[in-house]
C-alpha cells in the first residue's frame, strides 16, 4: 500500500467568493510535488477595508514551498481567478498555464508588473495535456460567463481529480463553448476520484437559464426607450455584452462601449478569436453627434464602483456624457453580496436625475453563471465521482454542498480554507490544518491583514485624531504649554468651549501635576498625556479619539 498522498489545499475561495487559489500536490507526506490551480483577488469595501486597493490570498505556505511548485494552472480570466498572478508571480517563480484568452489577460497582468509575458504558456482544451511532476493536467471546456472558461482534469497515480472550476450547464451561451455532455461522460469514463466543485448557487433549487433567452426580453427594452438607452453589466461576459449590443443595433441604435475594462475584454475575445460578428462601435466623442434616442451605452461598474463609468455618469458627467430626464438605465447583472450599498447609492442618483432605472428584481435581464442546485446534481450524475469537494463559496455554501452530495448517496468533504484533504487515503482525511487569511495591497505596497494598519485607520474614521505636542528642557521642565491639533473632531464639545482649548487645558493641568520622575520617562508622559487627551474627548463629544503624542527634548 502506497504511503503517497494526494493533496488538496484551498488557500482561497473555499468559505468565500473571491481570491481563488488551490494547491493540489502529489508524493510522501511533507514532499508532495505540487500545483496550484488559480490566483484570484477580491475586493475592499469601506467599512471593513478602508483605502485598500485589492485583497489576496495569503500565499505564505505556498512561498515558504515553492521549491516543490511545478506550475500554476488558470482555469478562466475573471478577477477572482486570475487577478494575482502578476502580484504574486515573483514570489512563486513558476510558469503559468491556460487557454488563449485567459492567457490573453494574464499576460496584461504580467506586462503591468514588468514580468515576462513568456512565463504565461497558452494550451490547447482536451484531449491536450500538460505534465507537471506526478500531474498531467488538461483543460476541459465548460460554460461559465466567460470566454474559454475549463474544469481541469488532474491525472495523478492515485486516480483522477476534476476541478470544475466555476462552471453552469448551458448548451447555447452565446459566445464559448456550449456545455458538452458526451464530452463530459468520456472525462468520466475512467472513474473520478473527487470532484471538487462549484457551489456558489446551491441553494437555488431552478433550474439554470442560458444565456441565450435574455436576448428577447432585452430586445424589448431597449425598443420600448423613448431617450438614450445605457446598460451595465460586467465586463468579462462578452455573452452579455454582445447580446445588449446586439439589441441596440437591432433597435437601430449606435452602440458606444465606455470603461477601460469592457474595452479590453472585448479587444482580447476579438484577438483570441472567441468573439466573431461584434457590431461595429461607435467612440465616446461619435456620440456628441448622436441624437439620444438613437444612441446605446454599454458600460463598466455593475457593482456600483465609484470610479466605474455607471458612478461616474450617475454624478453627473463621464468622457463629455450626461444622462437626463426620459433615458434609461439597465442593470443587467446580479448584485454580488457585500456591494449592495453602493448599487443603490447609483440607482438613487440616476433617479434624482430624472432616468429610469431597470434591475434584474424580475430576472427578465441577467442569467448567472454558475450552476444551481439542478446542475449541481447533473453533473454529478455525469462524473459519478466517489467522492465531492465543494469550493468556491461561502462556508454556509460548502456546508449544504456536503449535504446534498449526502442526501444523493455520494461523499462529501467540508474543506474551508487552510483545510489539508488526503484524497488518496480511503475514505478521504484531513491531515493538517494550515494558517491562510489576506494579503492587502495598500497603495503600491502589501501588507498583512493582521498588521493593524488597516485595524488603525478604521479606529481613526470611527474615533477621530488628536495630535499633542510637547517640549521639555534639558532639566525636564515643560517649556510652555502643550497644544493640539485634531482631525475629524467637532470644533466644540458638551463645555461649548473649542475642544482644542479644551485639551489643552486639561493637558496643561496633567503636566503640572506629572513628577519629575513621569516628566523625565517619555513612556510614562506619552501614556499619561493620551489618557487624559482620551478622557477629555470622552467628557467633551462622547468619543476617545485616536492620540499620538509628540515629545521633543532640549539638549545642550
Amino acid at each position: 500500500m502506497s504511503s503517497d498522498r494526494l493533496i488538496y489545499l484551498p488557500l482561497g475561495g473555499a468559505g468565500e467568493v473571491g481570491m481563488n487559489a488551490y494547491v493540489y500536490g502529489y508524493g510522501k507526506p511533507g514532499k508532495e510535488r505540487l500545483i496550484l490551480v488559480d490566483l484570484g483577488v477580491t475586493f475592499p469595501d469601506m467599512d471593513t477595508t478602508p483605502g485598500v486597493d485589492l485583497i489576496f490570498p495569503d500565499i505564505q505556505w505556498l512561498v515558504d514551498n515553492r521549491d516543490r511548485l511545478e506550475a500554476v494552472f488558470i482555469t478562466h480570466a475573471h478577477e477572482d481567478h486570475v487577478g494575482a498572478v502578476g502580484h504574486y508571480y515573483e514570489r512563486l517563480g513558476a510558469p503559468i498555464y491556460a487557454r488563449a484568452f485567459t492567457a490573453n489577460i494574464a499576460r496584461g497582468k504580467m506586462a503591468e508588473h514588468g514580468h515576462p509575458e513568456k512565463a504565461v504558456r497558452t494550451v490547447s482544451a482536451w484531449p491536450e495535456t500538460t505534465h507537471a511532476g506526478p500531474f498531467s493536467v488538461a483543460f476541459v471546456p465548460i460554460s461559465h460567463s466567460i470566454p474559454e472558461s475549463s474544469g481541469l482534469v488532474l491525472d495523478t497515480p492515485a486516480g483522477r481529480v476534476v476541478h470544475s472550476a466555476d462552471y453552469k450547464i448551458d448548451h447555447h451561451p452565446v459566445v464559448g463553448e456550449a456545455f458538452d455532455e458526451a464530452l463530459w461522460a468520456e472525462v468520466g469514463q475512467p472513474g473520478v476520484r473527487a470532484l471538487v466543485c462549484d457551489s456558489t448557487n446551491v441553494f437555488n433549487t431552478h433550474p439554470g437559464r442560458s444565456e441565450s433567452s435574455l436576448s428577447d426580453d432585452i430586445g424589448r427594452l431597449v425598443t420600448g426607450c423613448n431617450g438614450m438607452f445605457v446598460a451595465t453589466t460586467f465586463a468579462s461576459n462578452i455573452a452579455r455584452v454582445k447580446t445588449l449590443a446586439e439589441a441596440g443595433q437591432r433597435a437601430g441604435r449606435s452602440v458606444c462601449l465606455l470603461g477601460r475594462a469592457m474595452r479590453r475584454m472585448i479587444e482580447a475575445a476579438v484577438e483570441t478569436g472567441v468573439l466573431r460578428d461584434f457590431p461595429k462601435m461607435v467612440t465616446p466623442e461619435d456620440t456628441r453627434n448622436i441624437p439620444r434616442e438613437n444612441l446605446m451605452l454599454i458600460v463598466t461598474g455593475s457593482q456600483g464602483e465609484r470610479r466605474a463609468a455607471s458612478a461616474q455618469l450617475a454624478q453627473g458627467k463621464y468622457q463629455g456624457i450626461t444622462m437626463k430626464a426620459g433615458d434609461m438605465f439597465l442593470f443587467s447583472s446580479k448584485t454580488i453580496p457585500g456591494n449592495e450599498r453602493g448599487v443603490i447609492r447609483v440607482m438613487n442618483q440616476f433617479s434624482e436625475l430624472g432616468v429610469d432605472v431597470v434591475d434584474d428584481s424580475d430576472g427578465l435581464y441577467h442569467v448567472s453563471g454558475h450552476a444551481n442546485r439542478p446542475d449541481l446534481e447533473a453533473f454529478q450524475n455525469i462524473l459519478k465521482p466517489q467522492t465531492v469537494v465543494p469550493m468556491h463559496g461561502e462556508h454556509r455554501h460548502l456546508r449544504e454542498h456536503v449535504n446534498l452530495c449526502e442526501s444523493r448517496g455520494i461523499r462529501g468533504v467540508l474543506a474551508p480554507n487552510g483545510t489539508m484533504v488526503d484524497l488518496a487515503a480511503e475514505p478521504p482525511q484531513v491531515v493538517e490544518y494550515v494558517d491562510t487569511g489576506r494579503t492587502y495591497l495598500d497603495g503600491s505596497v502589501q501588507i498583512g491583514a493582521l498588521d493593524g494598519i488597516v485595524r488603525d485607520r478604521i479606529r481613526m474614521a470611527l474615533n477621530g485624531h488628536v495630535l499633542v505636542n510637547v517640549i521639555l528642557d534639558e532639566e525636564n521642565e515643560p517649556l510652555g504649554d502643550p497644544w493640539c491639533e485634531v482631525m475629524g473632531l467637532p470644533e466644540t464639545g458638551a463645555s461649548r468651549a473649542p475642544l482644542v482649548d479644551v485639551l489643552e487645558e486639561d493637558l496643561s493641568q496633567y503636566m503640572g501635576r506629572a513628577g519629575r520622575k513621569t516628566l523625565g520617562d517619555d513612556h510614562k508622559l506619552e501614556e499619561g498625556l493620551r489618557k487624559v487627551a482620551r478622557q477629555t474627548g470622552m467628557s467633551e463629544i462622547g468619543k476617545k479619539p485616536e492620540v499620538t503624542v509628540i515629545i521633543s527634548r532640549l539638549t545642550e
